[in-house]
């Protein structure tokens, strides 16, 4: 057995961007599991924006993640020893591991992986909670329907590049907001979303999204919230709906920003609502069979970006809120 466990615990609380300089590295001996507990080597960590809202001090819809703490993330990994039934050495698993190369976990926070469904990187993406946010956000909270124009922000990230796609292959015509060239030839080129807007090109996003969507939004997906927010709800049709995912350009601000166009809501009837993936809980094997189907034949694909080494996860952190990332963003720990 491994004996040794090197994790990154929260330092302190950042005000505005987080970085490294907010976790600390530490080596720890191992704990044995117990009876119905298992010891799980990290694979691969996934990197979401949520982390930075987990790290305040009221996230509102979890615990915070404590001051001297292990680093919350979830992740894919390998059962090492086993004190739990069901839950064999070897096992590949999806948890809640944290920033740490070896994790002693009650077997109940585990859920072993379907290997017939897809493999460990399809897991931590298109068929873990990335995927399943897509899934849920744009069917049941968007309720996107064919012939619908669909605009996704951040559409070359790791759930927008999902919610393009799954908009497309409902019939949906999908034009995707990011930014740079090079993601935005990616999201047309090899996704095949009709159209892509680089916000980083634009100085009037209202009127770039106006002429990529000449009959209005009927569906936006947000997952920057802000200006883009704002440029968005200018162009919503009557009875459009907006599906609040993520926030990620007021997150690490230092001052946030006031949306203006709200007074759209009432004149046009537009629906705002928001939403988290464990709403979708009872219902989650339902996106596992339609995500894997797709996977499988190639209707379906996605980007992983990955960076090496624990010791990256801190740094690759800020790289969310910088846009950085090209893909869905995972830090490798182990083969």
């Amino acid at each position: 057995m491994r004996n040794a466990n090197q994790r990154f615990t929260l330092k302190a609380r950042p005000a505005n961007m987080v970085g490294p300089e907010h976790f600390a590295a530490e080596t720890l001996p191992v704990h044995a599991p117990g009876d119905g507990e298992a010891l799980v080597e990290t694979l691969y960590l996934s990197i979401d924006p949520a982390m930075r809202v987990w790290i305040n001090e009221d996230p509102g819809y979890v615990p915070p993640v404590a001051i001297g703490e292990t680093m919350r993330a979830s992740g894919i990994g390998r059962v090492v020893q086993s004190s739990a039934s069901g839950l064999a050495a070897g096992t590949l698993v999806q948890g809640q591991l944290g920033w740490q190369t070896l994790a002693t976990l009650p077997a109940s926070q585990l859920k072993a992986l379907d290997l017939a469904l897809g493999g460990p990187l399809d897991w931590i993406g298109a068929l873990g909670p990335t995927g399943l946010t897509a899934f849920f956000g744009l069917k049941d909270v968007g309720g996107a329907k064919a012939g619908e124009t669909v605009l996704v922000s951040a559409a070359a990230g790791a759930v927008g590049q999902l919610v393009g796609q799954i908009a497309r292959l409902d019939g949906c015509r999908v034009v995707g907001i990011a930014g740079g060239a090079a993601k935005c030839d990616w999201i047309v080129r090899d996704l095949g979303f009709d159209a892509a807007i680089d916000y980083k090109a634009e100085p009037d996003l209202a009127a770039a999204i106006a002429r990529a969507c000449p009959k209005g939004v009927d569906v936006y997906f947000d997952n920057v919230g802000g200006p883009t927010l704002d440029a968005a709800l200018a162009n919503m049709v009557l009875r459009g709906r907006v599906v609040i995912c993520g926030r990620i350009s007021q997150t690490a601000a230092g001052q946030l920003y006031g949306v203006r166009n709200l007074g759209q809501l009432i004149g046009r009837r537009i629906r705002i609502e928001s939403f988290v993936v464990f709403d979708f809980a009872s219902r989650y094997a339902e996106a596992w069979r339609w995500i894997s189907d797709r996977l499988r034949d190639g209707r379906l694909r996605q980007r992983i970006h990955l960076v090496d080494g624990l010791d990256s996860a801190p740094a690759a952190l800020a790289m969310l809120f910088r846009g950085e990332n090209f893909g869905k963003l995972v830090v490798k720990v182990a083969d």
